[in-house]
């Protein structure tokens, strides 16, 4: 094999290595651990663009771990979309490390960097990762490392929230597990590829227990995705984490939605008998109902980083109005909203910590306070948040919804989803705006300036970088889109990734 091919395992096998060192080196030589964890987001960002670079050619490349060939061995599969959700996920991760550096949140606890490392092995293990097994196996090890990101720093209100989110993944883990259980019961295989073409060929006896198996396994992701019902855990969660953690989170739900885009065409497409495309007639109104509460959310919260959490919810709603109507063009344009989302939804919780930072009892509540030195800065960088968010123009948020509108225009859905996606959107004008004004345009007079707090600007490199990131979609919306559309492309033909996947009489 060549050095190109084996850089497929690099965005896996980079934070295996730098985890381990960096918490064994974190006590003595602290810099030394620091220096290790932002080399490893910048490697990883590294390999994610080139290994974006090779899926140019329109390739899904396969590596077959310990040269076991599939179906039997454990593979990385990389083609476009999950080249995208790489580079996104390394993308954020530089962003939320050099913010938590800079404000001194990584100093609150020994283990910020191992956690945050293998935080981005899960992740990136499950965009690459050919079968349902390991999958489950990346999912968990993002999961655990999340349980501690999520109590880093420590608070009474932290740890409730940690406990709720402890016992939903641990409920949902052990469904996954049940579902993966059945399927293979059905199948005999847990390889993607190989299970879409024995889900093909199952007698009519089976159907009934398929459905079922198809129903849960995707009930599972919805819950990874936070979509309505299941979203109860997610604005609790985010809005009592540190802000810069709840920043990498933001990538979190879309783990969810990658995995719904990546096994539902696969394996419960057109071929799948009763199967076949189970979760359809629910997902749309799922989906619809998680963007109004989400954006109801963000209209009634009472602090920025709980507005911010319920603006990620939002955004995975509208992301899935999308992706649930099947169409190739509608699901381009999910892909071209999804990094805008995550990337607004990391830069709002990185505003909400700027702000907090500086109104200190305050903190980010949507209350007049004091005043502070560089409200300008801080004003200007949370009206562009905000305006990414609810996706008004010039940020990547409007092309991503014009998007989304164009490509549904017509469908049976399409009143349904204009009517959600416009109808947030004024609502979420109108929550970001009451926020807003509260925090910058009304202070406090009395005692004001001896309640404020200066931390320097150092802290608003990050969110600075995340909005610049966005205006850099907007700017490039011509080829991104063209990206987002080939991968569109690779989603909706299945037969390319079985067979890049699966040799030649290997099922």
């Amino acid at each position: 094999m060549s050095a190109a091919s084996h850089l497929i395992i690099a965005p896996v096998l980079i934070p295996a290595v730098v985890a381990p060192f960096a918490l064994l080196v974190m006590r003595r030589r602290r810099r030394v651990g620091v220096a290790l964890s932002l080399f490893g987001c910048v490697a990883m960002l590294a390999a994610a663009i080139a290994l974006m670079a090779q899926a140019q050619d329109d390739a899904i490349r396969v590596y077959a771990i310990g040269g076991w060939q599939p179906p039997f061995g454990i593979v990385l599969v990389l083609a476009r979309l999950a080249a995208i959700m790489l580079v996104l996920a390394a993308t954020l991760a530089t962003l939320v490390m050099t913010h938590a550096v800079v404000t001194g949140l990584d100093r609150k606890g020994w283990h910020f960097h191992p956690m945050f490392q293998f935080q981005l092995l899960g992740l990136n293990g499950a965009f690459l990762t050919g079968d349902l097994f390991n999958l489950f196996v990346f999912f968990e090890v993002l999961l655990i490392a999340s349980y501690g990101l999520m109590l880093h720093g420590q608070g009474t209100a932290r740890l409730k929230a940690g406990v709720h989110y402890v016992v939903i993944n641990i409920v949902g883990s052990t469904l996954f597990l049940i579902a993966m259980g059945l399927l293979y019961g059905l199948t005999g295989t847990l390889n993607m590829a190989d299970m879409s073409l024995r889900v093909a060929a199952l007698p009519a006896g089976d159907q009934g227990l398929l459905r079922a198996a198809a129903l849960l396994l995707v009930a599972v992701f919805a819950l990874k995705a936070a979509i309505l019902p299941l979203h109860l855990w997610l604005p609790r969660t985010y809005a009592a984490a540190a802000p810069a953690v709840a920043a990498l989170f933001a990538i979190m739900t879309k783990v969810g939605v990658y995995a719904i885009i990546r096994v539902v065409p696969l394996v419960f497409g057109a071929d799948a008998g009763a199967a076949a495309w189970a979760p359809a007639p629910w997902l749309l109104p799922a989906a619809l109902l998680t963007a109004l509460v989400g954006f109801a959310g963000v209209l009634a919260g009472r602090t920025v980083r709980e507005q911010a959490a319920y603006a990620v919810l939002a955004s995975t709603g509208t992301l899935l109005s999308a992706v649930a109507t099947w169409r190739e063009d509608a699901l381009a344009a999910a892909l071209y909203y999804l990094p805008h989302s995550t990337l607004a939804g990391a830069a709002l919780f990185l505003v909400a910590d700027a702000i907090g930072r500086r109104r200190a009892g305050y903190a980010d509540s949507a209350a007049p306070g004091p005043g502070f030195a560089d409200r300008q800065a801080v004003a200007a960088l949370f009206m562009l948040a905000a305006i990414g968010i609810v996706g008004l123009p010039p940020l990547s948020g409007f092309v991503g919804k014009l998007l989304i509108l164009q490509s549904t225009f017509g469908a049976d859905e399409a009143p349904w989803i204009w009517g959600t996606v416009l109808g947030t959107t004024l609502i979420g004008i109108l929550g970001f705006a009451r926020t807003g004004s509260a925090i910058f345009w009304k202070t406090e007079a009395a005692n004001a300036a001896s309640r404020s707090c200066t931390p320097g600007q150092a802290d608003l490199i990050a969110p600075a970088a995340a909005i610049g990131l966005l205006g850099a979609l907007t700017l490039g919306a011509g080829p991104v889109t063209e990206q987002a559309a080939a991968a569109a492309a690779q989603i909706i033909a299945p037969d390319r990734y079985i067979g890049a996947v699966l040799p030649r009489g290997a099922s």
